[in-house]
C-alpha cells in the first residue's frame, strides 16, 4: 500500500473510532475550563514493542489539532516496563477526549507487533519468516498489518483483491489443483503472487508437476512437512500454515521451510498497557 492509501486508512480508523467514542461531545471533558492547556505523558506500564504512532497522531489531528508531542520510544522499538513514550501539551479538554482513543490504538497494535517480535526471535537462524493471515479485526486490517511489520514480521496478502490462494473448497470447485492453478494464471499479470495450498504429498507433487510456484502445506504433520521440504528441493517457495504455536514454531522453522504463517499474532493478543498521566498543576491562557 503506497503512502498515500495507508495514510487515507488512518485517517478513516480514527475517525471511525472517535465516531464511537465522542460521538456528539465529550460531556465530562466539558467541566474542565475551555482555555486550559494541559502536559501529559504516555507511559507504557510494561515491556513491549511499541506500535500505532500514525493513529495517535492522526487523533490528535483530528481532536487537538494544536497539540505538540514529542515522542521518545519510535514504532518497532522496544520499550521498558514503565517507560515514558511520548509527551504531549495542548488545550486539556481536547487531550482529555483523545486519550482513550489514543491509547487503544497503541494498546492494540503494540500487542501485535510485540507477539510478532517474539515469534521472529524464535525463528531466528533458520530461512522461516514469520507472515500474518487475513484472520484480523474487521475495519482494522491496514493497522494490524502495519503492527505486524513493526514486529519485524511480514504481511501475507492483504485481502482477497490483491493476491490468488488456491485452498481445498477452490480446487474442489474448479475440477481439480491443476485445474485450478491454469485458470489463475490466465490472470496472473494483475495479481501479487498465486499460492496453491495442499493437504497431502500427493497434491504437493501434483501442485510442482503443474508448475506452482508458491506453496502452502495445510496442517500437516512435523514429518510430513520434513519429506515436503526434501521432495519440493527448492523447486517451489513452502509455507506452513494451521496449528502453529509457540511451543511447535522453532521445530517448524528447522525443517526448512520458508515461510510460517500465523493467525494468532493478530487474533490471539492481550493487550499492552499504556496509560496517559496528566500534570496535577494545570497551565491556563
Amino acid at each position: 500500500m503506497d503512502k498515500k492509501l495507508f495514510n487515507q486508512q488512518v485517517e478513516a480508523d480514527v475517525r471511525r473510532a472517535l465516531e464511537e467514542d465522542v460521538g456528539g461531545g465529550d460531556l465530562t471533558a466539558a467541566l474542565i475550563p475551555k482555555l486550559q492547556i494541559s502536559h501529559a505523558i504516555i507511559i507504557c506500564r510494561e515491556s513491549a514493542v511499541i506500535c500505532g504512532r500514525p493513529w495517535v497522531m492522526e487523533t490528535l489531528k483530528q481532536i487537538a489539532p494544536s497539540a505538540k508531542v514529542d515522542w521518545y520510544v519510535p514504532d518497532g522499538q522496544q520499550c521498558d516496563a514503565n517507560q515514558k513514550i511520548a509527551e504531549i501539551s495542548g488545550v486539556a479538554r481536547e487531550l482529555l477526549t483523545a486519550e482513550r482513543t489514543c491509547l487503544n490504538f497503541l494498546q492494540t497494535l503494540s500487542a501485535v507487533a510485540t507477539k510478532t517480535a517474539k515469534y521472529v526471535d524464535t525463528v531466528k537462524d533458520t530461512r522461516a519468516a514469520i507472515l500474518d493471515t487475513r484472520k484480523t479485526i474487521p475495519g482494522l486490517r491496514v493497522a494490524e498489518k502495519y503492527a505486524v511489520r513493526c514486529g519485524g514480521g511480514k504481511n501475507h496478502r492483504m485481502g482477497l483483491y490483491d493476491a490468488i490462494l488456491i485452498k481445498e473448497n477452490h480446487i474442489a470447485a474448479a475440477g481439480g489443483l491443476t485445474a485450478a492453478y491454469q485458470a489463475a494464471l490466465r490472470i496472473a499479470d494483475t495479481v501479487k503472487f498465486i499460492q496453491v495450498e495442499v493437504e497431502t504429498i500427493k497434491q504437493l507433487e501434483e501442485a510442482l508437476q503443474a508448475g506452482v510456484s508458491m506453496v502452502l502445506l495445510d496442517n500437516m504433520s512435523l514429518d510430513q512437512i520434513r519429506q515436503a521440504v526434501k521432495i519440493a528441493d527448492g523447486r517451489c517457495s513452502l509455507e506452513i500454515s494451521g496449528g502453529v504455536t509457540f511451543e511447535s514454531l522453532r521445530g517448524l522453522a528447522e525443517t526448512g521451510v520458508d515461510r510460517i504463517s500465523v493467525g494468532g499474532l493478530i487474533k490471539s493478543i492481550q493487550a499492552v498497557d499504556f496509560s496517559m498521566r496528566f500534570n496535577e498543576v494545570p497551565v491556563e491562557r
